[in-house]
């Protein structure tokens, strides 16, 4: 093959970027994609393994991504993992400009159906990040701010985002929590069987007394789960035409659908 690239005549970028080879460069983004499918990080031996190098060329990038700001490591474990410098370049880039003006589109639509909030959220290591947030025009809402970082153990959202997951693998991330109890882990998986069975996933809210959270995964173009969207549902002491929790559910549902089909859902063959 390298024969063959040699001869290649210069009839473009792509043909002339194939003549030449950037180890360094492989190198870092192998240790960027592999530590992408890991949630729990991984020691630099095990990334060394893993990529059939040796520990000191893998320990020399990743002192660079470190000090780039794309790895972190944890000193306790020993291990490395993404940080979120990808996820905040990401969000520069065109394609997922769009992808959040398509969800945001949907996302005002139900919330003023509903007359309740609705968020997007991403699992970031043991927790959630909400991504998207909408509030309907009405008053007497409860919302969760653009950003905010909750225990995923706690959290409808975090039911959908998890429950394509091994039961052993929702553990291990859940036990991170210092608030973690078995108690709170039954809850948990309650929540991801109702996902699993129904698609959604409603349950009381762990944090806040009163609201009852209802929540959808979001599916992306390889029929893995992309993002979780949720209502924290509040029912109003007055008298309303506002859509009851079961309605919620319904609408939700459709929504969730819309937003899979837009960025893909099916289209992997």
């Amino acid at each position: 093959m390298a024969g063959k690239l040699a001869d290649t005549k210069d009839t473009g970028d792509v043909e002339t970027n194939l003549k030449y080879s950037a180890p360094a460069l492989s190198k870092g983004l192998d240790i960027l994609e592999l530590l992408a499918e890991q949630s729990q990080g991984l020691k630099k031996t095990e990334i060394a393994q893993a990529l059939n190098r040796s520990v000191s060329e893998i320990y020399r990038m990743l002192a660079v991504l470190q000090s780039r700001g794309y790895v972190m490591l944890d000193t306790a474990s020993e291990r490395y993992s993404l940080t979120m410098r990808m996820f905040e370049l990401s969000h520069r880039f065109p394609p997922t400009k769009r992808l959040t003006a398509v969800a945001g589109e949907i996302m005002a639509e139900t919330a003023i159906t509903l007359n309740q909030s609705v968020h997007m959220a991403i699992l970031n290591g043991n927790e959630i990040l909400v991504i998207a947030q909408v509030d309907p025009p009405g008053n007497n809402i409860t919302s969760v701010r653009l950003g905010a970082r909750v225990p995923m153990v706690f959290t409808s959202s975090g039911a959908c985002l998890s429950f394509q997951m091994s039961p052993e693998r929702r553990a291990e991330m859940c036990e991170k929590n210092p608030n973690f109890s078995p108690k709170a882990f039954e809850m948990f998986e309650n929540a991801v069987k109702q996902v699993e069975k129904t698609g959604v996933c409603e349950s009381p809210s762990a944090i806040v007394q009163g609201v009852h959270n209802v929540a959808v995964p979001i599916i992306g173009f390889g029929g893995e789960v992309a993002a979780s969207l949720t209502v924290p549902f509040v029912k109003r002491l007055i008298k309303t035409s506002d859509p009851n929790i079961k309605e919620c559910k319904a609408i939700l549902l459709e929504a969730g659908r819309q937003i899979s089909k837009k960025i893909g859902a099916g289209a992997a063959v």
